[in-house]
Order: structure tokens, then C-alpha cells, then sequence
């Protein structure tokens, strides 16, 4: 495994000796993970869209007031989990914006019609129903998670997550991508890392790249994550995800990391983690992505029908 010291050079390595450090990720990779690159049949269950953060490159979220901004009922998240189901997936991925109830009323309206005074007790309750109507294993994405948050959704999941993304406080000022985030304030993300660590929840975390950050605030980034596994040993995967320019966002002409940036990234990750954690990159937000193979990585993530 690589020293800090390490991880930064391979910034500015030039060719040869990064090909080099490229195929002792590779090597390090089969070694532990084998040949073969795995992924998840997954369905996606977006149960609400709303979020009080206003993360600078989001698109996922909606305001209240939007035609499009929604909490799904609970029998449209079983007509999905029912149609994932019917085409062989095998797991349901939670995702949601975080916390909207603090924020907007309409979002505790719609939790209170639904029997609900948070976000995560619903999210519970639509787990729970995953586990007693379905074969399918409920993966939850919520965010940050207070203690008893993770002790609510620990015995209805098989599994949580949620992206680190960076360490740097710098990213929360004006003008940068995590400003107005309260949920993207660095300590609290890495609380959630801890949280969850000492109630031995398996978690899936990263980071995303190309948003402002510099190459050493990444290799920051993912030695914290790291220093959380040794400690607690829960970190089942590294996502390293590319941020993609959207339109509509504050960032929309923000440039994007290229595919030589995201490779060495990946080979930092894999030679500076701990091998046990599996290390996965998104194949949709990069045509090219077959690189990502030599560079260490040994799964796709979830692919939906």
C-alpha cells in the first residue's frame, strides 16, 4: 500500500512509471479480487426527490413547486420492486435527497400523509416491506445518519451508502461546488463513515472527482476512508465517480476530469486502499470506460433492466 507521499507523486508521474504503478494496481487487484469483474442487478427506487442541500451540480434534485419534485407512495416503490423482480435483479437501491423535511414543508406534509415524521422512518418502513414482499435485498442511500438513524435502518438493510465525495473544506464556501450543503460539511460525512462503522453496518462510499478539488485533497479524501476501515472494518467498496457537466446546474460549465485523470485517480485508490475493499467506477458516465479494467477496478456497481 501506498505512503501519502506516495499516493500525491503519482499526480505528475510520467508515462513509463505510471504504466508501471497501472499494472501493480491490476496485479493487486487479481491477486485479491480474482479475474473476474462483478456487478449488481439492481433496481433504482428514487423515493423522493427533494433534498435541502443545493449541491452545484445536481440534477436529481427538485424544489417543491416543481411538476416533477415527489415522495413515491408505497405502492408505486412495490410496483417497481415488483418489476425488478420479475426481470432477475436481485437487489433495491434506496436513494433519496437528504433530510427534506427540514426544509420544506411539503415534504413533512407528505411524510405526515404517509404515517411519517422523517424521511428515514418511511425508508424503514419501505425496507421492511422490500424484505416481506419481495426476494429482493433493500440497499439504503440516505445520506448522512444520525446514531439512531443507522440503528433503524441497520436491521432492514442489507447494506448502506453514501459518498464521501470530498474532505476539503474549501468546497463549502461560496462559489464552490458544496456551498448551501449542510449535508456536504465534511465532519458530518465522515460521522455517518463512524457511525455506521461502530454498529457494523456494511457501507459503500467514495469519491467524486473533478468538482474543485485538488489531487491532494482526493488522496485526503480516501485515506479517511481508509482510516475508517482499519478501524471498524465495514468499508465494502470505493466508488470513484467522475463528475459530468449538467445543464441547468451552477456547474453546467464547470470542465470535466478526462479519462486519463480518472484512470490515475483509480490506480491511486487501488495501491493506496486497503485490498479487501472492493473499488468500482460507473461505466455510464464514461464511453471509454473498458480502461478502468487495467486500472484496477473490479466492479461495474449496479446495472438496471
Amino acid at each position: 500500500m501506498l505512503t501519502r507521499h506516495q499516493a500525491l507523486a503519482i499526480e505528475n508521474a510520467g508515462e513509463d512509471e505510471f504504466e508501471d504503478l497501472r499494472r501493480q494496481a491490476a496485479i493487486l487487484r487479481d491477486a485479491f479480487w480474482g479475474v473476474s469483474l462483478t456487478y449488481s442487478r439492481k433496481v433504482f427506487v428514487p423515493l423522493t426527490n427533494m433534498c435541502r442541500d443545493d449541491c452545484g451540480y445536481c440534477t436529481f434534485v427538485q424544489k417543491p413547486g416543481s411538476a416533477t419534485a415527489r415522495v413515491m407512495t408505497p405502492d408505486e416503490v412495490m410496483a417497481v420492486v415488483q418489476e425488478g423482480e420479475r426481470l432477475g435483479c436481485k437487489e433495491v437501491l434506496f436513494s433519496l435527497g437528504e433530510k427534506p423535511e427540514l426544509r420544506y414543508q411539503e415534504a413533512r406534509d407528505a411524510l405526515h400523509r404517509l404515517g411519517h415524521d422523517s424521511m428515514v422512518g418511511y425508508l424503514a418502513e419501505m425496507c421492511q416491506r422490500v424484505l416481506d414482499e419481495s426476494t429482493l435485498l433493500p440497499h439504503v442511500n440516505a445520506g448522512t445518519l444520525s446514531d439512531d438513524d443507522v440503528a433503524r435502518l441497520k436491521p432492514v438493510s442489507a447494506s448502506m451508502g453514501m459518498m464521501l465525495e470530498n474532505v476539503s473544506r474549501r468546497l463549502i464556501a461560496r462559489g464552490q461546488a458544496h456551498y448551501a450543503c449542510p449535508d456536504k460539511v465534511p465532519v458530518q460525512r465522515l460521522r455517518t463513515l463512524e457511525r455506521t462503522g461502530r454498529q457494523g453496518a456494511p457501507f459503500t462510499t467514495g469519491i467524486l472527482i473533478g468538482i474543485g478539488e485538488t489531487w491532494a485533497e482526493r488522496v485526503d479524501s480516501l485515506l479517511a476512508i481508509n482510516e475508517m476501515h482499519r478501524r471498524y472494518g465495514h468499508i465494502q467498496e470505493v466508488i470513484v465517480q467522475n463528475f459530468r457537466a449538467k445543464p441547468g446546474t451552477a456547474m453546467a460549465r464547470h470542465p470535466e476530469p478526462d479519462l486519463d485523470d480518472m484512470v490515475r485517480t483509480l490506480v491511486m485508490a487501488r495501491l493506496l486502499l486497503d485490498p479487501s475493499i472492493s473499488l468500482q467506477a460507473p461505466p455510464n458516465l464514461q464511453q471509454r470506460f473498458a480502461a478502468y479494467i487495467g486500472a484496477g477496478i473490479n466492479d461495474w456497481g449496479g446495472i438496471s433492466p
